[in-house]
Order: structure tokens, then sequence, then C-alpha cells
């Protein structure tokens, strides 16, 4: 369960991206990030997620905003669903689940009945400072760019 709060100071947090490059929070100091927690490269919903991030990134950067994919798969599959769906972002490997659980998002799921430990797609956006500005704990997939410009315009 996600027991982080707006306000809350972002969780520091390293791992690896795509590439094999170390990526912690503090490469982000000063700037805003979206960093958003999904379950698994290349299945429908994370990839029609992945999709509007990348279809609106000019959108994002132009209003500040780096942003940084983070899911249990390893670095070798994230290169994959990089290069087949041409995304701009960096995507952090967190196969151990430490980044994951340190902002709450690696918990109980269910489906169909049956319970299992998963990834609650959920994504925090960080302002300059490390302070956790907004929580989205059930984005909007094919629309989620712009509910977070709209969110952070309030």
């Amino acid at each position: 369960m996600v027991t982080l709060k707006e306000g809350d100071k972002a969780p520091a947090f390293s791992g690896k991206d795509q590439g094999g490059k170390k990526i912690s929070l503090s490469d982000y100091k000063g700037k805003k990030l979206v960093l958003y927690f999904y379950p698994e490269d290349d299945t429908p919903t994370c990839t029609i997620q992945a999709c509007n991030l990348r279809d609106n990134y000019g959108l994002l950067k132009k209003n500040g905003f780096e942003i940084v994919g983070v899911s249990p798969d390893d670095e070798k599959k994230h290169k994959k669903f990089e290069k087949k769906f041409n995304l701009p972002f960096i995507l952090v490997a967190d196969p151990e689940h430490t980044i994951l659980e340190k902002y709450g998002v690696w918990d109980q799921k269910k489906l169909f009945g049956h319970e299992y430990m998963g990834v609650l797609r959920t994504t925090f956006v960080i302002d300059e400072k490390g302070i956790i500005r907004k929580i989205f704990t059930r984005p909007k997939n094919k629309a989620h760019a712009q509910e977070i410009i709209a969110a952070m315009k309030k």
C-alpha cells in the first residue's frame, strides 16, 4: 500500500537504467521528476502508458519535467522495450524490488480471485527540492501526460 503522501520527501533511490548506467534520485535535484512505477515491459496497459508519455515527451519537457519509469524487469528487457517503442526516457531496473518497496508500490494484488505480490501502478511527481507534489494511484494510461500537466498547473 502506498503510504507516502503529497508533501513528503521522496525516498532516495538508485538503480541501473536500460543502458546499465547508475541512476539516482539525486541526479534530478533542481528538476521536476515524473517517477512512474509499472508492472512489466511490453504488456498492453504498460505499453499504452509508456507510449502516452513518449508521445507527450516534448510537452512534458517544455513544462520542465524529466521522466523515469521503474519496474521489476531487468536492464536487458528495458532496453528491448525502449527500442521497440522508441522511448526517449530512462527505465530503471528493480528486480530486487528495493525502489518499489521504498515507494510502497510492491504490494498484494488480486486478479480473478487470485492473490499475488506485484506492482501497484503509481506515479509520483517530485519537485526540484525532492518533495512529492502529486501522487497518481490510478493513472489514466491513455492521457497520463495530460493529467500530470493539468494537476501541476493548479
